[in-house]
């Protein structure tokens, strides 16, 4: 039996789980700074496995990819773009391993890190890079692209058609937003939730919303401006576990398992409807959400 769609399951009202942190788990796993951990899924796939399996095991409902750097621009700087198709297959093909048959894979595609205002790259280049993403996603069985950590909407745009004008995979995509002096919030680019999710869903995306930047409680503020001005979109937050701190040279995050499973029902009563985590947040904090949400 297929399974069914993202969209289709949140209808029932019920607020699904996603996953947490893949970059500081692998790091704990002994990915070295300056090393590609994409290339993981190629030279040590046991490994990546086993964070998937970690948080399938914790209660996800979906798991993302070892694949936010594996556009062909980011892969380019380890000398591995024409290694991009090879690497998000395997990506989307381990994380479909520990999904199994019922649990779903939202595929990770982060920003490439080339500029569109700066015309370091043009549309199409951008275009052409995600659609290499998407097909190899779909190919090695996902469910879902997952466009996070968005702060351009031209980006952010390329990339949801990518995928729309290429695959039956349905788009996610979330921007990161920090808090201004104002008080309101903008991604790096100066885009506030409201131009961001307005353009998501013009170019087709079936799923908006938040990841990285802001802890839990930073992210009900998000999710309450998105919601003033559209009431129906399946909205996604992945959030941080706290603002980072730095304790004796190391970047720590402040939040524990219990202080997001405490503010994850009112996340939800905000408007989320896919809640799960991002840097700093551990299998741990997944389950304790997840419990906190059923209970």
């Amino acid at each position: 039996m297929a399974r069914q769609k993202i969209t289709d399951a949140l209808k029932s009202g019920r607020v699904l789980i996603s996953d947490g942190a893949w970059g500081t788990f692998l790091q704990k796993k002994g990915l070295k700074p300056g090393e590609n951990p994409e290339l993981w899924c190629i030279d040590r796939p046991d490994e990546v496995l086993d964070v998937a399996k970690s948080y399938i095991d914790a209660g996800a409902d979906m798991i993302e990819t070892d694949s936010f750097g594996g556009s062909s621009f980011k892969l380019a700087h380890y000398g591995l773009a024409d290694r991009a198709f090879e690497i998000n297959e395997a990506a989307a093909a381990i994380s479909r391993k520990a999904a199994g048959g019922d649990k779903w894979v939202i595929a990770s595609i982060g920003p490439t890190g080339e500029m569109l205002v700066t015309e370091d790259v043009t549309e199409e280049e951008l275009y052409e890079a995600f659609k290499t993403q998407a097909i190899a996603f779909e190919k090695g069985g996902a469910d879902a692209a997952c466009i996070e950590t968005m702060s351009d909407i031209g980006e952010a745009v390329q990339a949801i058609k990518a995928v729309k004008e290429n695959t039956n995979l349905e788009v996610i995509c979330t921007f990161t937003f920090e808090k201004t002096v104002k008080g309101d919030y903008r991604t790096m680019m100066g885009v506030d939730p409201i131009a961001a999710i307005n353009a998501s869903i013009e170019a087709g995306a079936d799923i908006v919303g938040a990841n990285c930047g802001n802890g839990i409680e930073r992210m009900i503020e998000v999710v309450t401006v998105m919601r003033s001005v559209n009431k129906d979109i399946p909205i996604l937050v992945h959030a941080n576990a706290g603002l980072p701190c730095n304790v004796n040279g190391a970047v720590t995050f402040p939040e524990t398992p219990e202080d997001m499973a405490e503010a994850a029902p009112r996340l939800a009563k905000a408007g989320a409807n896919i809640i799960g985590g991002c840097c700093g947040t551990t299998p741990a904090h997944i389950k304790a959400m997840k419990e906190a949400l059923e209970r």
